[in-house]
């Protein structure tokens, strides 16, 4: 999926708005108000040239306060259309991230929004070797989804900023998981990710 620019500005706004349009809602519940707005700003603001803005897609959207994490929460699979699933995340990670507690209206102007695009997750072979996968890996390019049993997970690409080398990639998002040892149990799928963000008082309203 090739994003320009002007995609890239537009999902940016979709998610601020969504996120204001989410604190006005006190009860911070459900997307029925939500949904019906976006509809409606989509409609009035999305020409043909958008289009993409309507195939499917699965997103993450990311919070951060002073470089701080405030929030992120995501898809991993394409199940509603890049910019209702921007606006869906954005939604969940400034409310509904259950690590934080929601974000208060005196916080958005301190917030930079990061929205990442992922491609379809691709199977990968070797998990009974933990060496042999860790050579098929790509760091700083692959995103990665850990599954054992009902035991799930995720790093996003821009995790690899964090870490030293592929093992400590592997074992921290192991430890996300719940999962404790390697094991020819573990499925494993990578995908990529187009990234791009902006601080709130940047991003144009729609």
């Amino acid at each position: 999926m090739k994003l320009t620019h002007q995609h890239q500005d537009t999902l940016l706004a979709i998610a601020k708005h969504s996120a204001l349009t989410g604190l006005e809602q006190s009860s911070c519940n459900g997307f029925e108000t939500l949904e019906s707005v976006l509809e409606q700003r989509l409609d009035q603001n999305l020409e043909k040239e958008n289009d993409v803005l309507s195939l499917p897609a699965a997103t993450f959207v990311t919070l951060h306060k002073f470089e701080q994490l405030r929030g992120c929460i995501g898809s991993l699979q394409a199940v509603r259309s890049l910019a209702e699933d921007v606006a869906h995340n954005a939604f969940n990670a400034a409310f509904r991230d259950p690590r934080f507690n929601p974000v208060k209206q005196t916080e958005f102007t301190d917030l930079n929004i990061e929205i990442s695009v992922l491609t379809k997750p691709e199977p990968m072979s070797g998990s009974h070797s933990f060496e042999l996968f860790l050579e098929q890996l790509q760091q700083n390019r692959d995103g990665l989804i850990l599954t054992e049993g009902y035991k799930r997970a995720t790093f996003l690409p821009s995790v690899w900023e964090q870490v030293a080398n592929k093992e400590e990639f592997v074992r921290h998002l192991m430890n996300k998981a719940g999962i404790t040892q390697w094991s020819e149990q573990i499925q494993c799928e990578r995908y990529y990710s187009i990234s791009f963000s902006q601080d709130w008082n940047e991003i144009k309203s729609i």
